[in-house]
């Protein structure tokens, strides 16, 4: 199992209770986030979600933060949303409370965001992994999105980033059946996941290439994730002018220069956020 160095108490300013906070790789430039309900098999209730956007906040906020590692344990990255906490839950109280306001953390955050998924990622769970920039499945890893079982739908993203990661037919056969019996081999088949690890090995795979993510520029990461992004959003040519003008926006850049100049004379970049 994956070992994370001790936290600094400058990086971790609150005490969380559904989730551990790390700090991980060479440099300790990685921010490892576990999620911590393990009875409930880290079902994401709303206090869990309002630690994960504060700590996310955190991170934001910390230079010395390139990437993060979200993971959850052996047995389930995220078994599904809270049912007993939606239960009760009426229409009105949905819409004025702008239930899953605080799902949105992981969607927004500039710095790169990696998935460590071992075990169940079911409903809310498998939202929460597609949010992120990248996911890595451990060997014994489950999808599913089985909210058409409860007499509800998927309602982080089900629908359409599971459509745009693997296709409408199979996304409208997981979420129409509710099965949840798509697995690793067959998740890295269809490009849900980029990669399949196993199990011991998945977190520190993931902190692996978290840290060469870290070891970029963060001012060029962030305007390299955003580019990508938009391909979601825009037509080809869209994003094709969108992504050039990022392009030419970088040669404003210091860390621009300092990486070419670094190559030319075969030397490592030393890059400075500027």
């Amino acid at each position: 199992m994956f070992r994370a160095t001790k936290l600094s108490t400058r990086f971790l300013a609150n005490n969380y209770e559904n989730i551990l906070v790390s700090r991980a790789g060479a440099k300790n430039a990685v921010a490892l986030i576990q999620l911590n309900r393990p009875k409930a098999l880290n079902a994401l209730c709303t206090p869990l979600m309002q630690d994960l956007s504060a700590a996310l906040t955190e991170i934001e906020n910390d230079d010395t933060i390139g990437c993060t590692v979200i993971t959850g344990s052996e047995r389930a990255f995220a078994a599904g949303a809270d049912i007993k906490e939606m239960q009760p839950k009426t229409f009105s109280e949905c819409v004025g409370g702008n239930f899953l306001a605080d799902w949105t953390a992981v969607q927004n955050h500039r710095k790169p965001t990696i998935a460590a998924v071992n075990g169940f990622a079911l409903g809310g769970g498998c939202e929460l992994a597609m949010m992120c920039d990248i996911m890595y499945a451990g060997a014994k890893a489950k999808f599913g999105q089985p909210e058409i079982l409860l007499g509800t739908i998927p309602g982080a993203g089900g629908t359409q980033r599971l459509t745009a990661a693997v296709g409408k037919s199979m996304s409208m056969e997981m979420c129409l059946t509710g099965d949840m019996k798509i697995g690793a081999q067959q998740a890295l088949i269809a490009g849900l996941v980029s990669a399949v690890h196993p199990v011991e090995e998945l977190v520190n795979e993931a902190v692996k290439t978290a840290d060469r993510i870290a070891a970029n520029s963060p001012l060029i990461l962030r305007m390299c994730k955003e580019a990508v992004n938009k391909s979601q959003e825009l037509s080809l040519t869209e994003g094709l002018n969108y992504e050039r003008r990022l392009f030419h926006g970088t040669f404003a850049t210091e860390d621009r220069k300092e990486g070419m100049t670094a190559f030319v004379e075969k030397r490592k970049a030393e890059f400075k956020n500027e």
